[in-house]
């Protein structure tokens, strides 16, 4: 399963109640996909028999239905090669250097892998990891440490005032900025950092980084182009990038299925791409009538499911059985009924 998002979690669920088990591969830390990247607390309120919920509320929901599938998830790692082996079986390996197994491919890459926005600086990328850290990426230790927060949504200014207020681990100095004094956050953030930038607990910078400069194997300043236009050398020993995250197609052109303006073609019976035993669901696919939609989504997940089934037990027939009143499904459910 490639894609920890809505769809592919419900996904997981359908394959479950046919008995095949999933192994979920997703480039972002945590299960969720779009839902938690993008909208975690936005309303929803098109999930059939849910009035309302949260993306967050609704991801916690689908984790919750497929516990008793018992998925195995990996995460923060992008799958890059798919192969069909002689076998029939695919051979799947993962950036993180993960190989599986499987019979059946399922992608529900969503808009496709969330990846960190990057500062792009010639000479910068030796050292990411070290000095430079990006949306996703854990933050370093930060005591002592002059660190600049580039950024204009909640999770920077969260991040700079959450470093701006520590008493452990306190740095020796930070520093928002942003290329303008205007800010994507909550208001009640905004009039937060504003306040410590007042009481001189970190500053607020209005520029664009365009160079840095070194000591030894050392990051030591950024150098920023303000809005007057002047250049200012700002002290920086940790940097921590977090413009947020954005979705690309990635690797799935080399995997031999047919796309159609990035998207993965699929009929609409198996939802299976062009390549037998690899399907796609969600908003990564297209055909004819598509529509974006989670709900559509779930749609596809159940009838890919079936489809799938047939491929993994070629011996036994597939049966659409109901969980209001089949003790298999029960079984699987984990679930108990009175008498």
């Amino acid at each position: 399963m490639i894609g920890a998002g809505p769809v592919g979690l419900f996904q997981v669920f359908q394959l479950g109640l046919l008995e095949i088990t999933c192994q979920v591969v997703d480039s972002l830390p945590a299960p969720g996909g779009q839902c938690l990247a993008l909208y975690p607390d936005k309303p929803i309120y098109d999930i059939p028999a849910v009035p309302v919920c949260t993306g967050r509320e609704l991801v916690d929901r689908l984790l919750t239905q497929i516990a008793p599938m018992a998925p195995t998830f990996h995460l923060a790692q992008q799958v890059g090669s798919v192969t069909l082996a002689s076998n029939g079986r695919f051979e799947i390996e993962t950036s993180s250097g993960n190989c599986f197994s499987a019979r059946t491919v399922f992608i529900a890459g969503g808009v496709g892998s969330f990846v960190p926005r990057h500062l792009k600086l010639d000479g910068l990328e030796r050292f990411m990891g070290r000095q430079v850290f990006h949306s996703g990426d854990a933050i370093p230790l930060t005591t002592g440490q002059h660190v600049i927060v580039l950024g204009e949504d909640d999770a920077a200014l969260e991040t700079a005032l959450a470093l701006a207020g520590a008493q452990v681990d306190r740095p020796a100095s930070v520093t928002l900025m942003h290329r303008r004094d205007a800010f994507k956050a909550e208001p009640a953030l905004i009039d937060q950092m504003r306040a410590a930038c007042a009481a001189g607990h970190m500053r607020f910078v209005a520029g664009q980084a365009i160079g840095f400069e070194v000591k030894g194997d050392s990051l030591t300043h950024l150098k920023v182009s303000g809005t007057d236009g002047a250049t200012t050398s700002l002290p920086a020993d940790l940097l921590l990038v977090l413009w947020g995250l954005s979705p690309k197609l990635g690797p799935i052109a080399d995997w031999g299925v047919q796309l159609e303006r990035k998207q993965v073609v699929v009929d609409t019976e198996k939802f299976e791409t062009t390549v037998r035993g690899i399907f796609a669901v969600g908003d990564v696919n297209t055909y004819p009538g598509k529509k974006k939609l989670i709900v559509c989504g779930f749609h596809e997940a159940t009838m890919a499911a079936y489809a799938a089934a047939a491929l993994v037990f070629p011996d036994r027939p597939v049966q659409v059985q109901y969980t209001t009143t089949s003790t298999r499904l029960h079984r699987l459910l984990g679930v108990t009924l009175k008498e």
